[in-house]
């Protein structure tokens, strides 16, 4: 029994030695990170912490390891990888130009056309996670007021409260009376901060109108006339205005469109009864003057197959009217003697 005591210390004692010996040495180097306690040799047991570097973050792996019996590191799994700033945008009127938004990444800014940038035009992703500079603006381009005089005869009006116009803001001119407005009477406000073309105020003549055709000009002086200035027309008696009764001095110094004065309609038979203005009416009784311009009376036509009668319309137009082909004019004796087609029974539909 004595004997084995001594033994089993030595043992014990040559095992202490050993594993006192044993160390770990230097950990593993990973890229983008460091640990703590940077020492050339651990003791069994010994733990280490592994860091990401500034602006990295770990993606997998553990960050803590600790000196085995062995000797040995154990493998390093942890990985890093460049931390992400949030998206910068959105930019209103403007572009954000870059893909990337991690670690170390830039973006840079621009305005769409008619825009200004106010503040920077690039911005760089820091080791925080944030952006080295705040998202800039994108302000409309302002337009000055338009070069024209305070008391003179050319004005506009806006179409916007305020005083300020910016980029595609539209204002509309005009000219006192009896001044024409040459050019656009809109103008824009342009991505170059200036307005579209700008008119101008010219005086303008129209020359004595011309008299129309079985019509006349009621009360015109003859003179010049100026821009705007009027006079209305009229037809002879029996005959119909067509279009409008007064024409208008132009910018271009001539007149709008004049009337005309058409003709009205003799009826092309003797004898007929026809209907007019929803009556039934005898021609050779109260339509001997004719129709005016327009008017439609409905001739009355035999359907002989089924022995019976129906209207077809004939219109004047302007001193033409022609009875339809199916009509027939009856003669004074057979007027006496055969039944008025008017008088026949009316055709179904």
């Amino acid at each position: 029994m004595m004997f084995h005591v001594p033994l089993v210390l030595w043992i014990v004692s040559l095992t202490y030695t050993v594993l006192a010996q044993r160390v770990c040495p230097r950990p593993p180097e990973i890229p983008l990170a460091t640990f703590d306690n940077n020492k050339e040799e651990y003791h069994l047991g010994e733990e280490i912490t592994y860091f990401c570097n500034p602006g990295y973050v770990p993606q997998t792996g553990s960050r803590r390891y600790i000196c085995p019996l062995t000797g040995k590191w154990p493998i390093v799994t942890l990985r890093c990888i460049p931390r992400k700033c949030p998206y910068p945008g959105p930019l209103k009127n403007g572009n954000i130009l870059g893909e990337d938004f991690s670690y170390q990444s830039v973006v840079s800014f621009s305005c769409e056309l008619g825009h200004i940038l106010h503040g920077t035009n690039t911005s760089q992703c820091l080791a925080d996670g944030q952006w080295s500079r705040q998202l800039p603006e994108c302000h409309p381009v302002i337009c000055p007021l338009p070069p024209i005089s305070e008391f003179g005869a050319l004005s506009y009006r806006r179409f916007k409260p305020g005083n300020i116009s910016v980029f595609q803001d539209v204002i509309k001119f005009e000219c006192l009376l009896p001044l024409a407005l040459i050019g656009n009477e809109i103008a824009r406000c342009l991505a170059t901060g200036n307005w579209s073309e700008i008119p101008e105020c010219r005086k303008v003549k129209c020359s004595y109108p011309a008299e129309i055709q079985n019509g006349f000009i009621n009360f015109a002086l003859r003179r010049t006339y100026q821009y705007k200035e009027k006079v209305s027309y009229g037809c002879n008696p029996t005959y119909v205005m067509d279009g409008p009764a007064e024409s208008t001095c132009e910018k271009t110094g001539n007149w709008s469109i004049k009337p005309t004065c058409r003709a009205p309609c003799k009826i092309p038979v003797k004898r007929a009864t026809v209907v007019y203005n929803q009556q039934r009416v005898k021609v050779q009784d109260q339509l001997q003057g004719g129709i005016q311009h327009a008017e439609v009376i409905w001739f009355f036509c035999k359907n002989k197959d089924q022995h019976c009668s129906y209207t077809v319309p004939a219109q004047c137009i302007d001193g033409n009217l022609t009875a339809p082909a199916c009509f027939k004019e009856r003669g004074w004796i057979a007027s006496m003697i055969k039944t008025d087609v008017a008088d026949m029974t009316p055709c179904e539909n």
